[in-house]
């Protein structure tokens, strides 16, 4: 999902009758889990592209921070 960020993508599950989104992103290091949600339309919402921006920002900052400190 490029509008998060690079190495971004979505996992979908279908469940029965919902269908689950995983929004995860590419790092090096680990693969992180940026949001779980049910879906019931085809746009995502902009919350929780927000939310996904700024949980990745968080992480690459504390996996830069580490890097410097070590």
């Amino acid at each position: 999902m490029p509008s998060i960020g690079r190495g971004c993508h979505e996992l979908r599950i279908v469940d029965a009758d919902t269908t689950w989104r995983l929004v995860y992103a590419v790092a090096p290091d680990a693969i992180v889990i940026l949001e779980v949600f049910s879906k019931k339309t085809r746009a995502t919402p902009s919350r929780v592209l927000d939310v996904c921006r700024e949980r990745l920002r968080a992480y690459r900052g504390a996996r830069d921070q580490g890097e410097n400190d070590g």
